[in-house]
Formats: structure tokens, sequence, C-alpha cells
């Protein structure tokens, strides 16, 4: 276990809208609602008073749920276009309604938001790859299926330029503000945004959200720009984030962007970032990009301490034509702190997720747990039929069961 010691965070905020209570940034900028106990005091003294306030350790626990990515793909997009009637021209809420039930039970519940948000009429709606943005109808969605925390860090944020990144931080700022509590993180306005530490305080403990990317197409265009986007590349700005999140939170949660895609296989690079960002003070990595479940394990520090890292959660839904892609990660745990300050994850499980569609066209398109699939959904999937590869066309129940075995430990296999 690790000390964790005496905590200090600057702000308390009451019941939320979607489920959260006391969520915020570090300095509460990025919230006018916060109530923001640092106001009017400075340096030390406004340190010690929130010390003082803070030094009850009565512990308490924090039960997690994180999915992966949120691939908003032509296929997904035609899909949301056949579930539209009257005045709508997308309906994503269909594509979720099953998941509903594997993801209301968390405290947190996180996604990975692939694409770009737009809300722009002058920033076309497409799900081409590398020039993806959303339409706004994928945000209420994912709020409706129970989702709080967005990591929106990835390779895709200037699909669109710095005008689309824009916009999109301008989406989830307008969000925020009709869903008090909601998350996000992995790309901000300027420097000063991206040291605002996003934080929750629930049940009595306080967790911090990070978000790094290896990479990001046009990256060039962030020279002239006060837009901030950390890469993994940047350790001494990674490792100073985690180590200052740390100092404000029981629990520090990272989203990493990262890896080879379309296969299980870890890279040693992959998990020499992972032990980094553990012995610097991550406590939980949720990885992402590789679109395919891969293994998850726990990682010890020099004191015996552990972090736990989920190499890839693999894809939450997506028009992704190979049967590796179609099976995702639904992570669940629980982040406790003991009396002392001791923090730990436990409970350790994961649920199998499909992504679900029929016919050459994407029809019927959905995310559906594993304990709910059945041999004649199977059986009606489109995917040998549409796949480009005939290596990845296979599609039944022992093919999934060995994607689910190849990718998930059976210790963290929750099938039902």
């Amino acid at each position: 276990m690790r000390k964790i010691g005496l905590r200090l965070i600057s702000a308390s905020l009451s019941l939320l809208l979607v489920c959260m209570t006391g969520c915020n940034s570090t300095n509460g900028n990025s919230d006018n609602k916060s109530t923001n106990t640092m106001d009017g005091m400075n340096g030390k003294a406004a340190r010690e008073e929130a010390t003082i306030a803070n030094v009850k350790q009565s512990g308490g626990s924090i039960h997690i749920i994180a999915a992966g990515d949120n691939m908003i793909q032509n296929g997904v997009l035609n899909a949301a276009t056949a579930n539209a009637d009257g005045e709508q021209q997308y309906n994503f809420t269909p594509c979720y309604e099953d998941a509903k039930s594997i993801i209301s039970s968390g405290d947190i519940k996180i996604i990975n938001q692939s694409s770009l948000i737009c809300d722009n009429e002058n920033i076309a709606v497409s799900g081409d790859n590398y020039n993806l943005n959303s339409p706004p109808e994928v945000g209420n969605a994912l709020i409706d299926t129970g989702f709080n925390a967005v990591s929106i860090g990835n390779r895709h944020l200037l699909d669109n330029g710095t005008g689309g990144l824009e916009s999109c931080l301008n989406y989830w700022d307008k969000m925020k503000s009709n869903y008090y509590g909601l998350i996000t993180y992995g790309a901000y306005k300027n420097e000063t945004d991206m040291n605002d530490i996003r934080v929750c305080d629930i049940n009595g403990v306080k967790v911090a959200f990070l978000s790094y990317t290896d990479s990001i197409a046009n990256s060039d265009f962030l020279n002239d720009s006060d837009l901030e986007v950390v890469l993994l590349s940047d350790e001494e700005k990674v490792k100073s984030q985690i180590e200052a999140a740390n100092a404000v939170a029981d629990a520090v949660i990272v989203s990493a962007h990262w890896g080879a895609e379309d296969t299980f296989d870890v890279a040693d690079e992959v998990k020499q970032k992972a032990q980094n960002m553990v012995d610097w003070g991550a406590d939980v990595i949720l990885g992402v990009h590789p679109h395919v479940p891969q293994t998850m394990e726990y990682l010890t520090r020099q004191d015996g301490s552990k972090g736990f890292v989920f190499y890839s959660l693999g894809n939450f839904i997506s028009s992704q034509t190979y049967n590796i892609n179609l099976v995702g990660e639904v992570a669940d745990f629980n982040i406790k702190v003991d009396p002392k300050g001791n923090t730990t994850i436990e409970d350790i499980q994961v649920r199998p997720v499909i992504t679900h569609f029929e016919g050459n066209d994407f029809s019927n398109l959905k995310v559906i747990p594993y304990r709910d699939y059945t041999e004649e959904l199977c059986n009606a999937h489109g995917l040998p039929q549409i796949s480009s590869n005939a290596n990845y066309a296979d599609w039944n129940m022992e093919k999934i069961k060995e994607i689910i075995d190849t990718g998930i430990p059976e210790e963290y296999q929750k099938l039902d």
C-alpha cells in the first residue's frame, strides 16, 4: 500500500446531475459554479488553512467504470442516421442503450472519446480516418448512457486544425455548464488550463485525472497556438503533472493513448512508460488506441506499493471490420483509501463488450455486453460479409471467447 499522507484540495462541491460528488479542477477556474475554498487566500497561509480543514482521514472507497475508444466512424454515423426520426438528424442513444446496465453502477464512469465533437456548422461531420468530427448528439448519448468523465487526449485532436480543437473544447465547456460535475481532460485551452488538474472528491476519496497521447497528427499546428496537449514523449512534463496530481489527490488516474494497433502484444516501450508513470505516482493507467483488448497487471514501486495498468481497453464502439476490433473491455474496480491514507486498487473485474452490426450497411449497430450476447445475434452479425481481410472475418461464439481469453487474464474476467 502507498502511504498518501495529508491531502490538499481547494474545492468542495455538492451532489451532481451526473451522479458525482465534488468534481472540480484544482483551482476551480474550469467551472464557474464551483465553490473555491482558496478564494481570497494565497501562498502558505492558504495551504495551511486548507490542510487543517482536510485533516480528517476517515478513509473511503470509489467505484470506477472505464470504457475504451468511442470510435465514431462512418458506419456508426450511418447507424445513428437510421435511428433518427422526426426532426432528428442523428440518434446515437440506441447504439449504447444495451450497455447502460454495466455502466450505471459506477461513481465515476470514464470513456475515451476518440474523435473531436465540434459544435460548429462550418466544420463538417466526418467519420473518415484522420478527418474525424462527430456531431454533438454523440456527447448527449454518452451522458445519457451514464458517463461523467471523458478523456479527449488522442492523435485525432488536430484533424480539423486548431480551430477544430478550439471548437471541441468550447463544446465540452457547454456540456459542463449543462451537466454540473462533468469532467473532461486531455486537451487544454492554454498552459493555465492544462495545469488546472481535474479532481473529483467522492465518498471522502479524491481522484485526479490526467491524459497523454503518444502522437498527434498535424501537431505542427500547435506551434503558433496557446492550445496545450501533452505527449507521452515529454517525460519531464508527464512526471511533473503526475507528481502535482499526487499532491492534491488520494489517487491518480492516467488515460494513455499509446501502442501499436491490432495486436494483443504489449511493446516493451509501452510497459516501460507504464512503470515510469506508476513510479511517479499514477495509481491506475487506462490504455487506449490499439483497438483490441490487451492484458493488464499490477506494477510495483520501489517501496512495495502498487499501481494497476490496463494496457488497452480496446474499442467501446466502432465500425471497424476486424473481429479483434469488435471485442472491448469495460473495466470495473474500486479505489480504496484506509483511515491512515493508504491507497489501493481492488476488486478488479473486466466485462467484455461486443460491437454488433448487421448486413453490409452496419444496420442495427450497437454495443452489447458479452453476457447478453447470444448465438442468434452472433449468426446475424455482418462481419463475415463485410470484412476486408479474410483472416479476421471469422465470427462465432468460440472465436469471441478466444479473443476474450487472449486479451483478458482469466482472473479478471467478469462474463456474467
